[in-house]
């Protein structure tokens, strides 16, 4: 009969410990065999059986610090990364988060069947103990690598849309030292903020010494975002470049002159094609249209 079966008393903590530590192969190994090490880990099922020994050994750590309840104990750390690559892997594969959680709760029984065969022998009551401590053990880390995936996904929907702003604000070369930032939809905070930081970038890459910011496609903005686009300008003359502001919508306008925004050394055009006639004016650049007669001069 194993020794560990003939504890009957004192905390069944420290007796979990000393399970997961000394049957850490064998759960590795059954882990491997689960959907959730099976198909995240395809390079070889020792890479499985691998990370199964890391998450054992967490599991070991948090339980020998007394802490089975909380998933911010230390023991943690180690493999919280490892975790979160898991859940990911599988909410990329099409699993929804209740069935990545299935997944997780599949990995209890193999490892309680290991503990009650070392448990023949034992008391009920101290059975049922390391029974529940185990799988009180066995839920928190089910919380850990949710939360974690969870704290995974949102970083990546704010890099997506990060990206998206970035990807709706395109600054394009109109002429050499001209640019320009035709915007479209609703302006918010964020999406203003990207405006200003891709825009200076660019001045600086193309040398720009002019900039039009044309807000035709905006419905409407707030005072918010009526004071970050004066920023932009303000920001585009320190760095060397005029800024030119065209399509102004009448209530854009009046939203502008009721906040009293003084736009004196703002440069406005009613269209893209006005502002770009005036920078090129401003280049000596003359513009004709062809006539019956030939080229006339605009």
């Amino acid at each position: 009969m194993p020794e560990q079966a003939q504890k009957t008393s004192g905390s069944p903590t420290p007796e979990v410990r000393d399970f997961l530590r000394r049957r850490r192969e064998q759960i590795a190994q059954r882990w491997a065999d689960e959907p959730l090490f099976r198909s995240v880990f395809t390079v070889s099922r020792d890479e499985a059986v691998e990370a199964g020994k890391s998450v054992v050994d967490a599991l070991a750590q948090v339980a020998d610090a007394e802490r089975v309840e909380d998933p911010d104990a230390a023991g943690f750390a180690a493999v919280r990364e490892q975790l979160a690559r898991m859940g990911a892997a599988r909410s990329r594969a099409g699993l929804s988060t209740g069935q990545v959680s299935t997944e997780l709760a599949a990995l209890r029984p193999p490892v309680e069947n290991l503990l009650l065969s070392d448990l023949q022998g034992a008391s009920a009551d101290h059975t049922r103990a390391s029974v529940t401590v185990l799988n009180v053990l066995m839920g928190t880390l089910r919380v850990v690598v949710m939360q974690t995936a969870l704290s995974e996904g949102q970083s990546l929907i704010d890099r997506q849309r990060l990206q998206l702003l970035e990807v709706a604000t395109p600054v394009i070369k109109l002429w050499d030292g001209i640019v320009a930032v035709p915007l479209i939809g609703t302006l918010d905070s964020a999406r203003s903020q990207v405006v200003m930081e891709t825009l200076l970038e660019t001045i600086v890459e193309q040398q720009a010494r002019h900039a039009i910011l044309d807000i035709t496609g905006v419905p409407a903005v707030d005072s918010l975002v009526a004071q970050h686009l004066m920023k932009t300008v303000a920001a585009a003359r320190l760095m060397g470049a005029e800024c030119i502001v065209s399509g102004i919508r009448p209530a854009i306008a009046q939203t502008m002159v009721h906040l009293g925004l003084d736009l004196g050394n703002v440069v406005t055009r009613a269209s893209l094609a006005d502002a770009l006639g005036y920078v090129l004016h401003q280049l000596g650049v003359g513009i004709v249209t062809p006539g019956p007669n030939g080229a006339v001069p605009r």
